[in-house]
């Protein structure tokens, strides 16, 4: 038997949780900070008209 389901489990838990999971929540936050930047790129800052 190479190893009990209860051990398999705690390891793909660990690895999903210290392991792909941030690296998804880095992106994620990466990519929305990317899309603002681009928007304001191309349609300029927030805020009211300059004079």
């Amino acid at each position: 038997m190479p190893g009990s389901p209860r051990r398999r489990e705690l390891i793909t838990f660990l690895v999903l949780a210290f392991g792909i999971w941030p690296v998804v929540a880095v992106g994620v936050v990466g990519g929305y900070g990317f899309l603002v930047w681009m928007f304001q790129i191309l349609y300029g800052p927030p805020g009211p008209p300059g004079h």
